[in-house]
């Protein structure tokens, strides 16, 4: 492999690294959990998504910012409002990250299984 591509291959990882950490981040926090929830169920309005929880408005734009920066959620305008919709997308590199531990945790449970039933 050239350096050239090396460099390449190097900056793909940090950029894939980057993204799953804002997914992460985005994720770590319940209010924004739910709003993700709210938004697997159909597309919403801003005011609509706000209206679910007993923070200020404000706060849920911001909510709403980190998600859209992680890729989570797009938004659109329409009339006055800005409609947000899901984008599971990125959740799909989460997915393939906690495989290879879905994995670890299956053989695990089956050798405590055989070592409890052996008992």
């Amino acid at each position: 492999m050239t350096a050239t591509r090396t460099r390449g291959a190097a900056r793909s990882t940090r950029s894939r690294r980057a993204s799953s950490d804002a997914v992460f981040k985005a994720l770590a926090d319940p209010t924004r959990r739910e709003i993700l929830s709210l938004l697997r169920e159909r597309r919403r309005s801003v005011g609509e998504i706000a209206s679910n929880f007993q923070v200020s408005r404000p706060a849920i734009s911001k909510h709403l910012r980190l998600l859209r920066s992680a890729g989570l959620v797009v938004d659109r305008p329409e009339g006055t409002a800005r409609m947000c919709e899901l984008n599971a997308a990125p959740l799909r590199e989460i997915d393939d990250w906690l495989e290879a531990y879905k994995t670890f945790w299956t053989t695990s449970l089956q050798a405590l299984k055989a070592h409890v039933e052996n008992s």
